[in-house]
């Protein structure tokens, strides 16, 4: 299974434990259910906000909690994880 990590501008707290890095791991299919495709490639911060919590350690109270800039790090790496290397590698020509 595909892994990357994000490093965060802004760590989280929880409890006693600061969180410097996340792990995203590809989605499943079933981890899109209820999420409207569209919304996941377009980064909506909604749909990020249920889909990170499936496919991370994160709650989605610190996903929703998150820095803008770590949210949108996070979301480009889910876009390149749907994306495929064929679409990637179109897009990076």
């Amino acid at each position: 299974m595909e892994h990357k990590t994000v490093t965060l501008d802004q760590a989280i707290q929880r409890g006693d434990t600061t969180i410097t890095e996340v792990q995203l791991r590809k989605p499943k299919a079933g981890e899109m259910r209820g999420l409207n495709m569209a919304d996941v490639l377009q980064m909506d911060v909604n749909a990020l906000t249920k889909l990170l919590p499936r496919i991370t350690d994160l709650t989605e109270k610190e996903v929703g909690d998150m820095d803008p800039a770590d949210l949108l790090k996070a979301g480009v790496v889910v876009v390149g994880f749907l994306m495929g290397s064929q679409q990637e590698a179109y897009l990076t020509a």
